[in-house]
């Protein structure tokens, strides 16, 4: 093979899905100075789920300054699975990432997550998002890290993922077609559904330890009952993919319940300790809902109710 034959060019989309987020030009902003390849060919492409096109004018502003394509999709129907898929019918490229509205992208960030793809085959990669707190947020909350996120190995392999930090093969059999729930658009959870339906497929997914993002953890997030809160619905998320098996639901509601006896009554065995305690509570938490998303209780609405500026829906 000639020395001289051109590189191969990877054309890769990055796609933020955003609403009413003060904190978008930071991100946008980290991903145009991410240190690429240089076979990457990168577009930004931006899915405002706003009613009005709320962010049009700052991605039309940073279109003329900074050094990469920026596109512009308006999504007004403030259900995050509807921008989601706007993005993946978007997208050219070999390649899409996604990254939420709030997080910065680390300079290798892209860089590691396309290693580990061609390195892999995977049909996608997830990276680390790692929570940043600030100096006001609880204690135990701090030392707990109950913000950060990653992905849960089952047997050596991931089953699930999520949006937050996450590269997709376009052209993979599973991934190509394939698109997020709207019936969760507003409740939360489609990307777990999304990924967890890829993994059964037939997909693999990888991971990439050092594509972090980082992502600010704000007053309104760094609550007990925000937590909670959304704890519960990814127990509902689970019981959602349980049900989908070919199994009676009321053992496994059963199960789900005992688990949760167990993670409340194991706080009592930390109730001096905050952080160790919140964790068993939250765990508790979360099985609840599994059996109450196996016994058909409604998934909680996480996402359409804040209006107020520098909330999201794409969270």
């Amino acid at each position: 093979m000639s020395h001289n034959a051109p590189q191969r060019t990877v054309p890769v989309d990055i796609c933020v899905c955003t609403y009413q987020r003060a904190h978008l030009e930071q991100t946008l902003r980290s991903l145009a100075a991410l240190e690429l390849p240089s076979q990457v060919r990168l577009r930004i492409v931006v899915a405002d789920n706003d009613a009005q096109p709320s962010a049009r004018a700052l991605v039309d502003a940073l279109a003329n300054e900074l050094p990469v394509a920026l596109h512009y999709i308006h999504c007004p129907a403030s259900n995050i699975s509807l921008a989601r898929n706007a993005c993946l019918e978007a997208a050219q490229g070999t390649f899409l990432a996604f990254i939420d509205d709030d997080s910065t992208a680390t300079s290798r960030w892209l860089a590691e997550l396309i290693a580990v793809a061609e390195a892999t085959g995977a049909d996608a990669v997830l990276g680390p998002v790692r929570a940043i707190y600030s100096p006001s947020a609880p204690g135990w909350m701090r030392r707990g890290d109950f913000h950060s996120t990653g992905p849960v190995w089952v047997d050596g392999e991931i089953r699930t993922g999520y949006s937050g930090n996450v590269l997709l093969r376009r052209a993979s059999p599973h991934v190509e077609g394939r698109r997020f729930n709207l019936a969760l658009g507003r409740s939360g959870g489609e990307d777990t559904e999304y990924f967890a339906q890829l993994h059964r497929s037939g997909g693999r997914i990888a991971y990439a330890p050092d594509a972090l993002a980082c992502e600010p953890v704000t007053p309104q997030r760094a609550r007990f009952f925000w937590l909670a809160r959304r704890r519960f619905r990814s127990g509902q998320t689970h019981a959602r993919l349980l049900a989908a098996e070919p199994v009676s639901p009321l053992p496994q509601a059963g199960l789900a319940a005992a688990k949760a006896a167990f993670s409340f009554c194991a706080a009592l065995a930390f109730i001096a300790v905050p952080h160790r305690r919140n964790r068993q509570i939250l765990r508790g938490i979360m099985h609840a809902g599994v059996a109450g998303g196996l016994l058909g209780l409604r998934e909680a609405r996480l996402y359409g109710d804040e209006p107020a500026k520098g909330q999201t829906h794409a969270a």
